[in-house]
């Protein structure tokens, strides 16, 4: 009956496992699609958020991040007042500011 089984179960398996280097690469490949599609999109979206908080002025329509919508009256070093109704301000962080809209965006409200 011998020769029906191979003989391979009585042959040495090679050395598992592959190299140091191709370990590191495959890491530096990762390391690379990370910061591609993750760390640099979210710097770029906090720097352009952190330029335009720091051109806010007077005038300007805001929306924060909690959604209110209204026309900035007072600009301070950390906080800002947004007139929101007639002879209703409020004092909001210029950090939770999302968005400045264009001008006459609230006439429409």
């Amino acid at each position: 009956m011998d020769f029906l089984i191979s003989a391979a179960h009585a042959q040495e398996g090679q050395a598992a496992g592959g190299g140091l280097i191709e370990f590191l690469i495959m890491i530096v490949i990762f390391f690379a699609i990370m910061y591609f599609l993750i760390i640099r999109p979210q710097s770029k979206r906090a720097k352009e958020h952190r330029a335009m908080v720091e051109a806010l002025s007077k005038g300007d329509e805001v929306v924060t991040n909690g959604g209110i919508a209204g026309k900035i009256t007072e600009v301070g070093e950390n906080f800002i007042r947004v007139d929101v109704a007639d002879g209703v301000n409020i004092a909001v962080q210029k950090q939770s500011v999302q968005s400045v809209m264009p001008k006459g965006s609230l006439k429409d409200l």
